[in-house]
């Protein structure tokens, strides 16, 4: 089984108890975590009401020796501009940081494991779409 990449909304699913989430978290050998859902994170739990409590959690999900982050390179950038290309020239946009997001899963040859359904609409990328 190939890399599972997880993007903001598939972690929350994953912390409100969606099994199909939690399925496919046990399953893979490798779980990445883009750096954009990392900062996307943080800035809700900064905004919410349990930031300590949301932290702490997403600090014990990163310790896990399968879990890793995915930083944005260069290469990612190249890919990014690809995705977009091909979304724009198809009128199906999305928003700039999932458009990152795709690129790093595009470049780690990853699934994306998301709870958002325009991902499908991107063919350089494998997507799990989870149930909601």
């Amino acid at each position: 089984m190939s890399s599972l990449m997880l993007d903001t909304s598939a972690y929350a699913q994953f912390k409100r108890g969606n099994e199909e989430a939690a399925i496919a978290l046990r399953k893979s050998p490798e779980v990445l975590l883009p750096t954009i859902v990392l900062g996307e994170l943080w800035a809700g739990f900064e905004v919410g009401s349990k930031r300590e409590q949301n932290r702490q959690e997403l600090d014990a999900f990163l310790a896990s020796p399968r879990v890793a982050l995915a930083p944005v390179t260069g290469e990612t950038a190249v890919r990014y501009a690809v995705i977009y290309a091909y979304l724009r020239g198809n009128g199906r946009p999305i928003p700039t940081n999932d458009l990152w997001i795709a690129a790093l899963a595009m470049e780690h040859g990853a699934t994306l494991l998301t709870a958002d359904a325009h991902f499908l609409h991107v063919p350089q990328i494998l997507v799990t779409h989870l149930t909601v």
